[in-house]
């Protein structure tokens, strides 16, 4: 059995204090440090993994559309998972719930590793992003309740670092493991991770829970709001993977899911305890930092897919180097992280979110240049104006949607800003994967034809150019002769570059949006009442 914390009562109208703690167990400090080690192992697998992508595509021979479920499968079980695992975790406990995740992502990491087809590696990736969203919002909700109100920005702006670094650093891991080791390592790095996240949990968390914590669950909403969530994830994957926007398929999903919404949103106003009390959403800062999260993690997600298969593919990049030319990406999320924390701290996190998104917005549009010979100088300028937008946004974004929740359904705020996320990636990945699609379908063949190649369209180049990765095997082609071999693998090269082209427009005017919801977002009130009539 866990102990829990007492939480001492504030004056109306705050948050309540928590009580001072007494040796390693429940001490802030090292609670932050607990439970970064574990979002530290969930945010690097976010972007090691697509560094692992062309190994895995070439390892198991899968198609691009299995490449894109390895990660839209992950994302999938995160945004239908999220905020009915935050609403665990206030009913049970963020501890219980922080624990089971981390436990249950290290063994999902080692059942990919072991799998030797696509099938199971996508499996195991939705059981993996079926624990990952247990930990995520029990960490902000541990977060929460551990730090008081007056430090609690300057955690979250150090929790949000631990995110960026992570996420940033992924490549480079990334790449030495898929290099020198293998993909598998990739996901076996997480097991030792998780246990030392484990145990280091084990010892320092403490549960705390508010005195208006949930004491039932919505059931419904909860069937409701997780049917809404995957019938919209899901139509969107498959508008972009096979059916096309035009598709009746697509649009019956896309209609299922708003029909869902709705009547979810209609269920909320009625039940006693609403999974969502949809009186949070009266808060303009909470929702616009919900909006942002969903726009940024769409231009960023969306475009880091294509940017990996640039470096390998186009530039011939092997994995390790691939990682090293997103240092500049790298670094500067890692150093511009505490600096925004620190600014979001002082003076709120309005400014530095609309900036952030506008150096987003910025190297977005400059990635449209990026061709076969854009040299290392070129491309370190814009993946390190890259990584000076992102990093407020992560932090800043949390904050915002954290901040404005009241303690007792800080679960639901960490789920809510985690399924923006997801949901933004999932989205992200598969609207300009369908992009990148459709740009190749439309110019390969007349790619083709301009080269004058003396012999008929090779569909099977055509899926190669949405990769941008000329076939080892064409070389060695009956009657192919160096000069043709270069011609076909400039029309592959060629056609990539146009489609990421169209794929990084998108995502900057999706980023220049997002600056203009920025806008509208502030710090953290802290409130305690007004939402579904709840205080502490």
């Amino acid at each position: 059995m866990t102990s829990q914390t007492t939480i001492d009562k504030s004056p109306q109208g705050q948050d309540p204090v928590p009580a001072p703690a007494k040796g390693l167990r429940g001490h802030p400090w090292l609670t932050l440090f607990a439970v970064a080690v574990g979002v530290m192992m969930v945010a690097l697998d976010g972007t090691i993994v697509a560094i692992a992508n062309p190994a895995i595509q070439r390892d198991l021979g899968a198609s691009l559309a299995d490449v894109q479920w390895i990660t839209n499968g992950y994302l999938l079980a995160l945004a239908v998972a999220l905020i009915t695992a935050g609403k665990l975790g206030d009913r049970f406990g963020h501890r219980q719930t922080f624990l089971i995740g981390i436990a249950g992502f290290a063994a999902a990491s080692a059942a990919i590793g072991l799998s030797d087809s696509i099938t199971f590696v996508i499996a195991f990736r939705v059981l993996q992003g079926l624990f990952g969203a247990l930990l995520m919002p029990a960490a902000l909700g541990l977060l929460r309740a551990t730090f008081p109100a007056e430090k609690l920005n300057m955690a979250i702006g150090i929790w949000g670092m631990v995110i960026g670094a992570s996420t940033a650093g992924g490549p480079i891991l990334g790449g030495v493991l898929v290099e020198h080791v293998s993909w598998q390592s990739v996901f076996f790095i997480n097991v030792p991770v998780g246990v030392l996240a484990l145990a280091m949990g084990l010892v320092i968390l403490k549960d705390h829970r508010a005195e208006n914590a949930p004491r039932s669950f919505d059931l419904l909403g909860i069937v409701l709001l997780s049917a809404a969530m995957g019938s919209l994830i899901w139509g969107i994957i498959k508008a972009g993977e096979s059916w096309g926007w035009g598709s009746a398929n697509t649009w019956a999903f896309l209609g299922g899911a708003v029909v869902l919404f709705a009547v979810f949103a209609v269920w909320e106003t009625k039940v006693k305890e609403p999974l969502i009390p949809l009186g949070m959403f009266r808060s303009v800062p909470l929702t616009a930092g919900t909006v942002l999260m969903v726009l940024m993690a769409f231009a960023f997600m969306g475009g880091l897919f294509f940017v990996t298969f640039y470096l390998q593919g186009v530039k011939g990049l092997s994995p390790v180097d691939s990682g090293l030319h997103l240092l500049p990406l790298t670094a500067m999320m890692i150093v511009s992280s505490p600096l925004a924390g620190a600014l979001i701290t002082r003076f709120g996190p309005r400014v530095p979110l609309v900036g952030g998104m506008v150096c987003t917005a910025v190297a977005m549009f400059g990635m449209i240049s990026l061709t076969e010979g854009t040299g290392a100088l070129a491309m370190s300028l814009w993946f390190a104006l890259l990584g000076l937008g992102l990093a407020p946004v992560m932090v800043g974004a949390t904050e915002v949607i954290v901040g404005n929740a009241p303690l007792e359904l800080s679960g639901v705020a960490g789920g809510l800003q985690q399924a923006a996320m997801q949901v933004g990636g999932a989205l992200g990945t598969a609207v300009l994967g369908a992009v990148m699609s459709s740009k190749v379908s439309a110019e390969f063949a007349d790619n083709w034809k301009d080269a004058g190649i003396p012999v008929p369209v090779d569909r099977r180049l055509e899926q190669a150019a949405e990769f941008g990765t000329v076939p080892a095997e064409l070389a060695k082609a009956p009657g192919m002769t160096p000069d043709l071999a270069a011609k076909i693998g400039g029309v592959i090269h060629d056609t990539f570059l146009s489609g990421m082209g169209l794929a990084f427009t998108v995502a900057g005017v999706v980023a220049v949006v997002a600056a203009l919801v920025a806008t509208l977002t502030k710090r953290g009130e802290n409130a305690d009442a007004g939402v579904g009539g709840a205080h502490i």
